[in-house]
């Protein structure tokens, strides 16, 4: 049952799901054409990874063990989609200062574009295996926290 209030298992979603989104971004950055130039990606996922984590593993509590694993795989694919829409929002910014837009609907557009470069960078094998364990764990502890403490 949502609630509005904190709970433990809340708290415990965005923990563990901050680790997850950490753990997603270290993954992901050895695969990106500049490496380098990653900055504080690492970061970012993990404040995304707690949000979400609140947000929707926080209030997909209260089932069996098996269903929380599922809710966890469920909530690693949102953080996943939310970061990269974020980061395809931080790059349309950076090159809306630049000038490049002739209009706000090709701008927009290319918020999905970057979004799309970002997702083939990520399809690699050691980011679906920290996605899957991460959102399993996530999700089971999640479920624990949610039990443990009412």
């Amino acid at each position: 049952m949502a609630t509005s209030m904190p709970t433990a298992a809340k708290a415990a979603g965005a923990v563990s799901f901050a680790i997850v989104g950490w753990l997603v971004a270290n993954a992901y950055i050895p695969g990106m054409a500049d490496a380098t130039g990653a900055g504080h990606m690492r970061e970012y996922n993990a404040i995304v990874g707690a949000i979400v984590g609140w947000a929707v593993m926080g209030n997909s509590v209260g089932h069996k063990y098996i269903d929380s694993v599922g809710y966890g795989w469920k909530t690693v694919i949102v953080l996943v989609v939310v970061a990269l829409f974020t980061f395809g929002l931080s790059e349309m910014l950076k090159q809306s200062t630049r000038m490049v837009y002739n209009d706000p609907i090709e701008a927009i557009a290319d918020i999905f574009y970057q979004m799309f470069k970002r997702s083939q960078t990520a399809m690699t094998m050691k980011v679906f295996t920290v996605m899957f364990f991460g959102g399993a764990i996530g999700g089971f502890v999640t479920e624990y926290a949610s039990r443990r403490w009412r």
